[in-house]
């Protein structure tokens, strides 16, 4: 993971009114580095927010999210999944070693359930916490309901939707949120078809929705802007996800 932008520390000091700092961690051996975020005050509402990054790890939108959530009054960590030695440089490096995780589904539920230890140590009481994950962590949110993690629910943002196959489907007993970009190209209509079925046959409290010509990645300024690459920036679904996601969170008991 690389050192913090020191002028992104002292911007998110002067207006967030948050305070962020890394914390070290470990998975049985491997140690990790997160990010906790601590709101000035907190809301009252008992919530916290985990966050669970795209494949190339906690980069600055994911900081700017949990910033966002820290001004609301939210405590917030951001999951290190990969852990030290093992951060991609490259896109293609990413896509190796989250595909490693992926596939070893036992590894990825353990990653996020140790991440989620440390926000418990933020002050955030079992199952008072919602895990939010973008892509790569979009598909990891879904493990940790799938894994009946002690959650209040969990919202994708353009993540993927397929499941090990070799994993009974269980009850879903958290409510999940998945935001979908309309036209990714990433996640074909027969892994859409196989979730939904899941969903039902998990008898799951779930919501997909879906937005008008949005791809994969739509809510990352750094994507860019070209469509046909798969992956983009839309403006319009990034508003309104994040909309979605502040009504899914009110609906919460």
């Amino acid at each position: 993971m690389k050192t913090f932008n020191l002028i992104f520390l002292m911007l998110l000091s002067l207006y967030s009114n948050a305070q962020m700092k890394e914390v070290v961690y470990a998975d049985g051996k491997q140690k990790l580095t997160g990010i906790s975020v601590l709101p000035e005050k907190n809301n009252g509402s008992g919530r916290g927010i985990l966050i669970l990054p795209a494949w190339m790890g906690i980069t600055d939108h994911e900081k700017e999210v949990a910033a966002q959530l820290a001004r609301k009054g939210y405590p917030v960590f951001i999951a290190d999944i990969y852990g030290s030695g093992n951060y991609p440089s490259n896109t293609e490096e990413a896509g190796k070693i989250s595909g490693r995780i992926k596939a070893d589904v036992a590894l990825y539920r353990s990653r996020i359930q140790s991440a989620l230890n440390q926000l418990h140590k933020l002050g955030v009481k079992e199952g008072r916490a919602v895990a939010i994950g973008y892509c790569f962590g979009g598909t990891g949110v879904l493990e940790a309901a799938r894994a009946r993690m002690k959650l209040a629910g969990v919202v994708s943002f353009h993540g993927g939707l397929a499941r090990d196959v070799s994993q009974p489907v269980g009850g879903i007993s958290v409510p999940v949120l998945v935001l979908h970009g309309a036209d990714d190209p990433f996640v074909s209509k027969q892994e859409i078809d196989i979730f939904h079925q899941e969903m039902r046959d998990a008898k799951a409290d779930w919501q997909m929705i879906y937005y008008a010509d949005a791809v994969h990645s739509f809510t990352n300024k750094a994507a860019g802007n070209d469509k046909s690459k798969g992956a983009a920036y839309h403006a319009v679904a990034d508003k309104r996800s994040w909309a979605h996601f502040e009504l899914f969170l009110t609906s919460l008991p």
